[in-house]
């Protein structure tokens, strides 16, 4: 049913424009999905579009209809339903804009992403995020009501919408919703229809970081670091995809930080073995991140590839320049010390990232990673 929630975007904007506010019309949509889900296998239409925006249109009546006060605006909107209208592809664009909006929090505007764009269910959208399907619906509500009686203008910037798609991305597999597949799916949808090096340097970005997948974990979820991880598992076919994109956007000279971070992925992806990684080129990838968004994060990161580069020693004094309430800072001063030959401090600082860890995973990583020193 993929192809059926890439039309979801269409369809709000079809109604939008008959005169629907955007919060009906995306609930009056989500109602015809349940309906498609439930009697497509069945008996699926030969116009999916056209049988989605009718019945997506009658459920939008019935809501109307069910406000028994307001038979005016009733009338109003069966007298525009008679109007022809076309749909656009622009409409699907412009939700993403919309979903994006800077009134409304990351975590509002990647639900609202998720419903409104992506066509999912509040259920599912619960589920991946492991919250309550209750609490998922009143962010989505909340969210709606911000957007209240706005129409779809894209108030957003495009930085904003990548920025919410990439959230969507990191938040990789959980229920029974894969989120970095459906990022890939929607910044795929996005490229096809804007044309911005930026979306290009998102969608090559997260490419080549799903090509490494299957080689991050264990059988029993364990997470394997990129140094240990056996890079026959990675997916070459995605790998190159993602470099022919990215190639493409930097040869447009107009450099965004995705872009960089791509730039940066590739390099990575493109080492057989972890020894020929080129750590000079990535030192001088980040230089260029650090000119466009001041991010610690991206510091930090920095600081690790200084000290595979030019040696720990470097890598350290890059360190003690940043913050040590950053997140990971400590696994990285743990990693440079190891690197060093400090096993002892090493051993300590491990265990004091793990104890600042935000998942499981990593912190049974970084506690085998303080065994191994002690070990040593």
């Amino acid at each position: 049913m993929n192809g059926v929630r890439d039309l979801v975007p269409i369809v709000i904007g079809t109604l939008e424009r008959r005169g629907a506010d955007f919060a009906t019309a995306e609930d009056a949509v989500q109602d015809a999905l349940i309906e498609a889900f439930r009697t497509w296998p069945e008996n699926e239409p030969r116009d999916m579009k056209g049988w989605l925006i009718t019945v997506a249109w009658r459920k939008f009546l019935d809501r109307v209809r069910a406000e028994s006060s307001r038979a005016t605006r009733e009338e109003q909107a069966f007298a525009l339903s008679t109007e022809p209208r076309t749909t656009s592809a622009d409409d699907t664009v412009d939700l993403y804009f919309l979903c994006a909006h800077p009134d409304l929090s990351p975590a509002s505007a990647v639900a609202l992403t998720l419903r409104a764009v992506g066509g999912l269910t509040t259920r599912q959208i619960a589920e991946a995020y492991l919250v309550p399907e209750a609490t998922m619906a009143q962010r989505i509500s909340r969210a709606k009501r911000t957007l209240s009686g706005r129409r779809l203008n894209r108030p957003g910037t495009v930085s904003d919408v990548l920025r919410v798609l990439y959230l969507v991305f990191n938040e990789g597999y959980s229920g029974d919703v894969d989120l970095a597949a459906e990022a890939i799916r929607l910044t795929r949808v996005l490229a096809a229809s804007i044309d911005h090096p930026e979306v290009s340097g998102l969608l090559a970005l997260m490419l080549i970081h799903h090509a490494r997948r299957e080689a991050r974990f264990t059988a029993d979820g364990g997470l394997i670091t990129l140094v240990e991880q056996d890079r026959s598992l990675w997916d070459t076919d995605l790998i190159a995809e993602g470099i022919v994109m990215l190639q493409a956007a930097l040869a447009r000279e107009d450099l965004g930080e995705f872009q960089v971070q791509a730039a940066i992925a590739a390099l990575h992806a493109d080492a057989q073995r972890v020894e020929d990684t080129d750590w000079p080129q990535i030192v001088e990838w980040y230089d260029e991140l650090l000119k466009l968004c001041d991010s610690p994060i991206a510091a930090l990161n920095r600081a690790v590839a200084i000290g595979e580069a030019d040696g720990p020693v470097a890598g350290l004094a890059e360190l003690r320049r940043l913050d040590d309430g950053l997140p990971r800072y400590f696994a990285v001063e743990a990693h440079l010390r190891e690197r060093s030959g400090e096993f002892e401090a090493a051993a300590k600082l491990y265990a004091k990232a793990a104890g600042k860890a935000n998942n499981l995973a990593e912190r049974e990583h970084l506690i085998r990673q303080a065994a191994r020193m002690n070990a040593r």
